[in-house]
């Protein structure tokens, strides 16, 4: 009777270590300071930073491609979005700082999903979808002006992206599409009002 409790009190620790360590809050740091585009590269006056916000800005020869100044192999991205009807941005993953970014490296969509507008696009062309490459699985978002979460890692070849805590997408295989291993990370903006705070990356070490 001991012994099985004994392995039963076991268990239940490990189980209790594995979500702590899952859910390791330690090593994160912040690249997005709430108040300006330090440490932000490209068409940074698309954007405006006020109020811990990050704000992709609406209308012709707004928002564009910024990507933060520092390169990163694997890593662990967290942030929150907002977007409004019709929203379309992207989300780049190991770019490079010239040339498209879902050719020269990868594009995750941040996207409506509900839009009429986007009706008839391809599965690898919806919310949390790797750009022409990989479908991600759609009905996660919060109702369009709510606050969603999102976390990517990306380790070697292997990428998967959590969406207000549910895995929307997992590929172990990324190499296959011949990309850079490593890049920079970046918001990817069409014209559309989109908004980011509690922007964090924590890099994975070997």
């Amino acid at each position: 009777m001991k012994t099985t409790i004994l392995f039963i009190l076991t268990v239940a620790a490990l189980g209790v270590f594995a979500a702590e360590t899952e859910n390791d809050e330690s090593d994160f740091v912040s690249i997005f300071d709430g108040k300006s585009m330090t440490g932000w590269v490209g068409n940074v006056d698309g954007y405006e930073a006020k109020d811990g916000i990050l704000s992709c800005l609406p209308g012709k020869g707004k928002g564009g491609n910024v990507f933060h100044e520092k390169e990163y192999d694997n890593f662990v991205l967290r942030f929150e979005f907002k977007l409004t009807p019709g929203a379309n941005n992207g989300l780049g993953l190991r770019c490079p700082l010239e040339g498209k970014p879902s050719s020269k490296g990868f594009e995750s969509q941040i996207l409506d999903n509900t839009s009429k507008r986007y009706a008839k696009l391809k599965d690898t062309q919806y919310h949390g979808s790797l750009y022409k490459r990989v479908a991600a699985k759609r009905g996660f978002l919060k109702p369009v002006g709510e606050w969603n979460k999102q976390e990517v890692i990306m380790d070697k070849d292997y990428v998967k992206i959590i969406l207000n805590g549910t895995v929307i997408l997992e590929d172990d295989d990324i190499g296959r599409f011949k990309r850079p291993s490593k890049g920079h990370v970046g918001f990817l903006g069409h014209g559309s009002l989109v908004q980011f705070k509690e922007v964090c990356i924590k890099e994975i070490k070997e």
